[in-house]
């Protein structure tokens, strides 16, 4: 039986560009995926991380730390605190800024996001040896942040 899945031109397949974007919208589906399991998404992930390895801060500057929008900051963190996983308090020193901090709960489920994190990189890389997979790394930080001063 032939197949009516569209084929793309085989020129793309020797192209990095097209290559990086098929790969990112697999490693997009997979994270996507695993963060379904804890009912949360990229966004989630990338606060409690955020704030598990910096500890607590005000909503702007977690916007910041992230490079996530401040109204987007806003709903995810209202999705924690009501969660539980996140609190909001009055910053002592700025009374018209909020400070968020982890919770112990939150502070659990960024741990096992984590995990989620880590099992989907093995999921993603499984054709590719450590060495490879470190290789693939390095390269990509370098393209990153080459891009990243312009």
């Amino acid at each position: 039986m032939e197949s009516t899945a569209p084929q793309s031109p085989a020129g793309l397949h020797t192209t990095p560009s097209w290559l990086l974007n098929q790969a990112a919208a697999h490693a997009s589906r997979l994270i996507s995926e695993g963060f379904a399991a804890h009912e949360l998404r990229g966004y989630h992930y990338r606060l409690l991380a955020a704030l598990a390895e910096g500890g607590p801060a005000s909503q702007a500057d977690l916007g910041r730390r992230c490079g996530i929008d401040r109204s987007d900051v806003v709903a995810a963190v209202n999705d924690l605190a009501g969660r539980g996983l996140v609190v909001r308090a009055p910053d002592p020193a700025d009374r018209r800024r909020n400070v968020i901090s982890l919770t112990d709960a939150g502070t659990d489920e960024a741990h096992r996001m984590t995990d989620t994190v880590g099992r989907v990189q093995d999921d993603l890389l499984a054709p590719l040896s450590t060495a490879e997979r470190d290789q693939l790394t390095r390269l990509l930080t370098r393209l990153l942040e080459h891009h990243a001063r312009r």
